[in-house]
This record gives C-alpha cells, structure tokens and sequence, in this order.
C-alpha cells in the first residue's frame, strides 16, 4: 500500500533528483520563469516554495538553511534581496504553472513555471480586470433593446 508516499520520484534515484531540481530551482530563481514538464514543475513547487518562504525573513540561519538546498550564491542573494522583497506580504503560492502543450517527441506534458509577482503582463490584467465593468450574463437582447428604448425617448423630450 502507498499510505503517505505524495512525493513524484521522476524516475530518479534520490540523489539525482535533488540536484535536477536544485538546479531547476537555481534556474526559477535566477530567469523567474522556466520551461520543463509538468511533473518536474510540480516537483520544482514542492521544493521551491519553502525556499521562499524562507527567504521572507532575513537571518543567517535561513540564508545558511536555503543555501545548503541551493549551493549557489548568486541564486541565494537574488532570492533574499530581489524576490523576498516582492513576495514579503504574500502568504503562499509564490508559483504559478502554465500549461503549454505536449512536446513533439515524447508527447509529455510541457508547461512554464514562473515566480508569480515577476509577471508584467499577468498583473497588468489583473488590473484592468478589477476595472471592468461587470453586466449580467441573464439578460437576452430584446430586454436590453426595451430598456434602451424608453431611455431613447426620454432624451428626445
């Protein structure tokens, strides 16, 4: 029986799969945004996520902690002083997956993986969705041109 075994295993022996995703991870940090298959990035959320929610709270213990997943110092400076920043009010969910397609050789599952506060244009429309007026979807058109043309003639008095 599988009770409490969640953890994908990517067909890798342990050792492997802790440098892929360290690497992968390396790579999230640095570029904001990656493109691997969809098991890898959900993989790469379980490990990257923590990561960052270390990175909120600046000590050396933590800086100590993530560079011992990461072993790069240019990553572990880029995420303490450029991401955390970003991410610092936000309590989870630092990750967003983006379906992308199937990969033409081996027909996987392909996706990106992107830091979520990085994205320019995902948060421009957010913004203009908020601002949108928002109408009922109930409404057939005959209503509306009923309800339009008493308005119509209101102005023409």
């Amino acid at each position: 029986m599988r009770h409490n075994k969640k953890f994908n295993h990517l067909g890798r022996k342990k050792a492997h799969r802790d440098a892929m995703l360290s690497n992968q991870c390396i790579s999230l940090i640095l570029h904001k945004r990656i493109t691997t298959t969809l098991a890898k990035a959900k993989a790469l959320r379980m490990f990257a996520e923590p990561l960052i929610t270390r990175a909120k709270k600046d000590d050396m213990q933590n800086r100590r902690l993530v560079f011992s997943y990461l072993q790069n110092k240019e990553a572990v400076k880029e995420l303490f002083d450029v991401v955390a920043e970003k991410v610092g009010e936000r309590p989870g969910g630092y990750t967003r997956i983006l379906k992308t397609g199937h990969r033409l050789g081996d027909n996987a599952e392909m996706c990106f993986i992107e830091l979520v506060d990085f994205n320019e244009n995902m948060l421009e429309g957010k913004s203009e969705k908020k601002a949108a007026k928002k109408t009922r979807r109930s409404r057939s058109k005959k209503a509306a041109a009923t309800e339009e043309a008493p308005a119509a003639e209101e102005k023409a008095e």
